[in-house]
C-alpha cells in the first residue's frame, strides 16, 4: 500500500486524484490532505479517503477540527511516513514543502510547475541527494517522461510541447484589451483552476512548462520547442538524433497523468473515454504566434538567460499580474506588459538557498505590484 500525501487536494488535480484514490483505495493509505482555505471541503474529503492528517494552510482559520499553518504541513511531513506527495498547490506557494518533501527523501508527483519554474536547480539537486524522484503531473511533461523512459538521453535531439492555443487562438490580436474573466476561463479541451486558465489562454503556462521541461529533463533552451495542437490528443512529442519521433496520445483528461504520477511506475485503470481513430478529423501542428502570444516569447527569452533570478521574476510577476485580472483589476493584454517591466533591470544570478529565493521572490512581487499600480 502506498502512503500519500497531497497538497492542495480541493484544487482541480487535487480533487481528481482523490476520485483515483477512492477508486483504489486497497492501493493508498492517504496521510495528509492540505487546504488553503476551503475548510468544510476538506473535511469533507478527509472523510471520504480516511486521512489522517488535513492541514489548512491559511492562518486565518482558527479551528481545532484540522491543523492550520504552513508549519504543521511540514511537521506532518518531517514526521509521518510518506512514500509521495502530490505537490498541487496553486503558486510559488508550493515550494516550501516540496523541497521539504525532497530533503526527506520522498518521491514528488509534482503538478507544482511554478515550484520547478522557481528552484529547479535545488529540487533537482535536493532530489539527487536524497534519492528521491521527481514525477511530472503535467500532461506534457508525463508524455515526454514516457516517450524518454528506456532511452539514452544523449540521443535526445528536441522536446516539443504540444498546446491547444486557448480560446483566443483565432481571436482579432486588437481585441485583446476587451477579453472578459469569464471568456479567459472558458478552455476549449481542458477543465482545470482559474489561474492555470488565464495561463493558458496567455500562453504562459506553456512558457512556464518550457522551464519546467529544462529542469526536469536536463536539456538546454536549444532543445526545447512548441507546437500549437489544437485538438489536445498529442500531449508531448520527442525527437531523437536518428529522425524518429515517439508521440504520447490520449484523450484530454488529467487523470491520465495524475493516475501515472501517483502510481509509477505501475497504471491504473480508469473508466475515462478511450481514443476513437475513426472518428478522428485531423491533427493540426502550427507554429505559435508571438504577437499573439508575447507571453510565451517572454518565457523563452527567459530560458536563453537560464537564471533562475529571472525566473523567478518571470513566475512572481505573472501570479500576481493574473491574479489582479481575475479581480478585474487589469485588463488582458496588460498582463505581459506587467510581466516584462519586471524582468528588467532585475538581478541576473542563480540563487541556490531556499530563503534567498523567498527573498527574491518577494522583491519580484513587490516591483510587480509597484508597476501595476502605475498603470491603474
Amino acid at each position: 500500500m502506498r502512503k500519500i500525501g497531497i497538497i492542495g487536494a480541493t484544487g482541480s488535480i487535487g480533487s481528481q486524484a482523490i476520485d483515483i484514490i477512492e477508486q483504489e483505495k486497497d492501493d493508498f493509505q492517504v496521510i495528509f490532505l492540505t487546504a488553503h482555505n476551503q475548510l468544510d471541503k476538506l473535511i469533507k474529503i478527509g472523510k471520504k479517503v480516511n486521512a489522517k492528517h488535513l492541514v489548512l494552510t491559511s492562518e486565518r482559520h482558527h479551528t481545532d477540527k484540522v491543523l492550520t499553518g504552513i508549519d504543521e504541513l511540514l511537521k506532518v511531513i518531517e514526521n509521518e511516513e510518506i512514500d509521495i506527495i502530490l505537490s498541487a498547490a496553486v503558486g510559488f506557494s508550493g515550494l516550501i514543502p516540496t523541497y521539504c518533501a525532497l530533503k526527506k527523501g520522498i518521491d514528488i508527483a509534482l503538478a507544482n510547475k511554478e515550484s520547478m519554474v522557481a528552484a529547479g536547480r535545488l529540487l533537482n539537486e535536493t532530489a539527487k541527494k536524497n534519492d528521491a524522484k521527481i514525477i511530472p503531473v503535467d500532461s506534457e511533461h508525463s508524455a515526454v517522461y514516457q516517450c524518454l523512459l528506456g532511452h539514452d538521453t544523449s540521443y535526445l535531439e528536441k522536446i516539443i510541447l504540444t498546446a491547444s492555443g486557448g480560446p483566443f487562438r483565432n481571436r482579432p490580436i486588437d481585441s485583446f484589451e476587451f477579453i472578459s474573466v469569464e471568456e479567459a476561463l472558458n478552455h476549449p479541451n481542458w477543465s482545470m483552476g482559474r489561474k492555470i486558465t488565464v495561463d493558458s489562454a496567455t500562453m504562459m503556462n506553456k512558457g512556464l512548462e518550457l522551464i519546467e521541461a529544462r529542469f526536469l529533463f536536463n536539456v538546454g533552451h536549444d532543445k526545447l520547442d512548441v507546437v500549437i495542437h489544437p485538438e489536445s490528443i498529442i500531449h508531448s512529442i520527442v525527437a531523437f538524433c536518428d529522425g524518429s519521433y515517439l508521440a504520447q496520445m490520449g484523450v484530454p483528461d488529467m487523470k491520465i497523468p495524475i493516475s501515472y504520477a501517483i502510481s509509477y511506475p505501475e497504471r491504473v485503470k480508469l473508466d475515462i473515454p478511450r481514443l476513437n481513430f475513426f472518428e478522428l478529423k485531423k491533427l493540426t501542428f502550427i507554429k505559435p504566434d508571438f504577437e499573439r502570444y508575447p507571453c510565451l516569447r517572454i518565457a523563452m527569452e527567459a530560458l536563453k538567460i537560464d537564471k533562475n533570478s529571472i525566473y523567478i521574476a518571470l513566475n512572481a510577476a505573472n501570479e500576481v499580474a493574473v491574479d489582479a485580472f481575475l479581480k478585474e483589476v487589469i485588463k488582458f493584454n496588460e498582463i505581459p506588459m506587467i510581466i516584462e517591466r519586471t524582468i528588467e533591470d532585475f538581478p541576473v544570478e542563480d540563487v541556490m538557498d531556499i530563503e534567498e529565493i523567498v527573498k527574491m521572490d518577494k522583491l519580484a512581487r513587490e516591483k510587480s505590484r509597484k508597476l501595476m499600480s502605475n498603470i491603474i
